[in-house]
């Protein structure tokens, strides 16, 4: 890295660190136009002038057990990169989310004098506060996306801000049904049942199946209906489109997209969520939905361990009730999901509420994410030169 205006490292460990990161940088450039960035990133990050040390993909693992497999690995490469940025000494430190590889790298820059911030919290609402001290110990500053993380925060002592969520400012307040459906030539007159099964390999594995049986289930009592599903990488529709024959389902009405989430949620009448950030999408896109999510019985059990809050979707955890019906892990078979979906499909008064509070969300959750981020990382710097 050499001398510019500004010197950022950062890492970003997968798709969704990858755009914000990519946000941030483009609103820190804003500001600072001689700005350097280095670290691991992904393609919208390079299109900002960060240059990647690894390939982001080799983060991108999920579940206790799928890590055991790349663990090794992974150390090994934040160990090579924590001496690299060491060695560098950039002006300041930004993990974006990936709390499991980049709070240990944030320590040891923060222990040796380099500025760290952390961008985006570990859910640390949802698992036991031990986390909170380990954060404590490892960051000069956490930037948060939600509204109830930051007096967590300010009570453990943390310097945070909240910065609402980058999904809020780039998602309409009011979206085209007509347009969406049009643009994924869709057929008219039909009802459309967004399907988003997960967006990492290791989720279609447990999910795939089980969406399509829910489908298929789901059609039998609604002859009317057109599935959607967008898949976020090829691998991944390839996955799902094995299962189809595996299943002999092909002649689900079904669109089967490559990306385009945005556009099938938009489009939906209702839809099914794995649970993650797909599930805020279809709330910010007003789409009344039904949660679910299954993965291996051990990384289920130790989860479970850990767990104390009472729901796992975003959209509950922000009503502070349960708002969308959650169908977890033994709870999530075909039958169980295709008859909440038809609940939910005859319970017009329920899908009302839903999206009543999914519009306040919006509001609440768009606050120029990537801007006042910015902002709150330079400001950092400011206060560390008095």
């Amino acid at each position: 890295m050499a001398h510019g205006d500004l010197r950022v490292g950062m890492v970003a460990g997968e798709p969704s660190g990858d755009l914000l990161g990519a946000h941030l940088l483009a609103a820190l450039k804003g500001r600072r136009p001689g700005i350097e960035s280095a670290g691991i990133g992904g393609p919208r990050m390079a299109e900002q002038g960060f240059s990647s040390h690894y390939p982001m993909e080799k983060l991108s693992v999920r579940g206790y057990w799928e890590l055991l497999g790349h663990f090794t690995e992974i150390m090994g490469i934040r160990r090579k990169l924590t001496r690299t940025l060491l060695d560098a000494r950039p002006d300041v430190f930004v993990g974006v989310d990936s709390s499991g590889f980049n709070l240990g790298l944030e320590r040891r820059l923060k222990d040796a004098g380099v500025p760290a911030v952390h961008y985006v919290s570990p859910s640390i609402w949802a698992w036991r506060g031990w986390r909170i001290r380990e954060i404590a110990r490892s960051v000069d500053h956490i930037l948060v996306l939600f509204p109830f993380e930051e007096p967590i925060y300010r009570k453990a002592g943390v310097p945070v801000t909240y910065v609402g969520h980058p999904l809020a400012d780039v998602i309409p307040l009011k979206s085209k049904k007509d347009e969406a459906r049009a643009q994924l030539r869709l057929p008219s007159g039909k009802l459309i049942v967004a399907l988003l099964p997960g967006s990492r390999r290791s989720e279609l594995k447990y999910m795939a199946s089980t969406f399509i049986q829910a489908a298929h289930r789901f059609s039998q009592e609604v002859p009317d209906v057109h599935f959607v599903c967008p898949t976020v990488t090829r691998e991944t529709r390839d996955m799902f489109e094995v299962e189809l024959y595996r299943q002999e389902r092909t002649d689900l009405p079904l669109t089967l997209l490559f990306g385009h989430s945005h556009e099938a949620l938009a489009a939906a009448d209702l839809a099914l969520v794995a649970s993650g950030t797909a599930t805020l999408e279809a709330a910010l896109f007003k789409t009344p939905m039904v949660i679910t999510y299954r993965q291996s019985a051990v990384t289920w059990g130790l989860g479970k361990a850990l767990f104390y809050l009472p729901y796992v979707g975003l959209p509950n955890v922000l009503a502070g009730e349960a708002l969308v019906p959650e169908l977890l892990q033994d709870r999530a078979t075909p039958a169980a999901l295709a008859e909440a979906l038809l609940d939910l499909l005859r319970d017009t008064a329920g899908q009302k509420k839903q999206v009543a509070r999914f519009h306040e969300f919006h509001e609440q959750l768009r606050q120029n994410t990537a801007e006042k981020a910015a902002q709150a990382i330079l400001t950092l710097l400011e206060s560390r030169k008095k």
